[in-house]
């Protein structure tokens, strides 16, 4: 039974997720890891923009830049 957010988001690990910045980005990829602050840390990562796809590949997402994230 999940609890709290964090207990959802700890589920998601080694899943794909959808994560969608301030400044309107998204960024998807792998979830390897997080804390409490929503540190995000992605594997094979790709910044989604209107015309075209960025690999990132490793990428450590500040929990403060986050709007939302979206797991599979």
């Amino acid at each position: 039974m999940m609890k709290r957010p964090l207990d959802a988001l700890n589920k998601a690990k080694g899943k794909n997720v959808l994560v969608v910045l301030k400044n309107g980005k998204q960024i998807t990829g792998m979830l390897q890891a997080l804390d409490i602050h929503l540190n995000l840390w992605l594997d094979n990562a790709e910044l989604n923009e209107e015309d075209k796809v960025v690999k990132l590949n490793t990428v450590l997402i500040r929990g403060d830049s986050i709007v939302y994230i979206s797991a599979e």
